[in-house]
């Protein structure tokens, strides 16, 4: 397998990445509970047409339906016997949608976090979730993804475990982690500490970043910790849609294409190379970030100030980087689902 995304990177400034599966799977009929990446043989037209989708909208980067395709997380489904037939089949369907493509489309193979804590915190061994990553990459890159992408991970531990699986097969790899409120992760990561620790992995990133989290301000910030502790790294922005609100019994974010589109050149400025969109992310988002990133002219690095203005006040006055104590409130669980 060749590394598609460095040799893609190399012509471009700047690559869009896709949005929301989860919040446009649901928006196809998909349960609460039920497991996405089961779609990819109940209803596999439905995830060709959240690719097509995605593409058709300007995004340059897929990822495929699989985020909790670990044995961990479908054993909740007691579908953990079938690890290498669903993600296989993920990429299979992703790379079916982007070589129909008459663009150069990269397909991502998506890993989500197992939903167990790892050692020394909880029981799940490092050995043992390098096994677990493994078994899910090796049936993504067989299915034809380009690079393995970890997205939505909260612990160094757990980074680590995912890079060492990708080196034992040979596979490129990016990753993102998400920072919640104060700037840090779930289980007190912050932007400075992620980008420090990325040469301590077995298989140094293409690229990482941060996904998720609670909004667009924030994650700019996040943005701004990354490219000023690691400036000549090519650093990955995947902001959600605005913050979920629930509306007749459904989630929906509030998150305007316009506003969209104002924080994919924000993040541009801020240094980010890999623009995209997360929760609540849909195609006209995508549009809007893809017409404005082709018209964005490059600007100075935005400040904090500039940031609140352009897209609102952050949910905290810290971005975590200082001596300020990791939220406890979001240690609670660790059972994210894809967004």
């Amino acid at each position: 397998m060749t590394d598609r995304l460095t040799r893609l990177l190399e012509t471009r400034d700047w690559l869009l990445l896709d949005g929301a599966t989860g919040t446009n799977l649901f928006a196809m009929g998909l349960e609460a509970g039920n497991a996405p990446e089961l779609w990819n043989f109940e209803f596999p037209d439905r995830i060709r047409a959240l690719h097509k989708g995605f593409i058709d909208s300007g995004s340059d980067v897929i990822l495929t339906n699989s985020f909790g395709g670990t044995s961990y997380r479908l054993k909740l489904h007691d579908a953990q016997d079938r690890v290498h037939e669903i993600n296989k089949r993920a990429a299979e369907i992703a790379r079916e949608v982007a070589d129909a493509s008459d663009r150069e489309i990269i397909v991502a193979g998506s890993i989500g976090p197992t939903g167990e804590l790892m050692q020394p915190v909880g029981p799940l061994s490092h050995a043992d979730a390098v096994s677990a990553f493994e078994e899910q990459g090796r049936a993504l890159i067989e299915g034809g993804a380009d690079v393995l992408w970890a997205e939505t991970i909260s612990s160094e531990e757990e980074m680590a475990a995912i890079a060492e699986a990708a080196s034992n097969i040979g596979a490129p790899l990016c990753g993102t982690l998400s920072f919640d409120s104060a700037g840090r992760t779930m289980m007190g990561v912050t932007s400075s500490a992620y980008a420090g620790m990325q040469e301590k992995f077995a298989q140094k990133p293409l690229a990482f970043g941060a996904n998720c989290g609670t909004g667009a301000p924030d994650l700019m910030r996040t943005v701004l910790g990354l490219t000023e502790a690691a400036p000549d790294a090519i650093v990955i922005a995947k902001a959600n849609a605005g913050i979920p609100k629930y509306v007749d019994g459904a989630i929906e974010y509030d998150g305007t294409p316009e506003t969209m589109a104002a924080y994919a050149c924000l993040a541009r400025d801020a240094g980010a190379r890999l623009i995209g969109g997360c929760c609540g992310t849909r195609n006209p988002h995508l549009k809007a970030m893809r017409a404005a990133l082709e018209e964005h002219i490059p600007g100075e690095r935005p400040s904090l100030d500039k940031i609140r203005e352009i897209l609102g006040d952050f949910s905290s006055a810290d971005d975590g980087t200082g001596d300020v104590a990791a939220p406890t409130r979001e240690r609670r669980s660790r059972r994210k689902r894809a967004c």
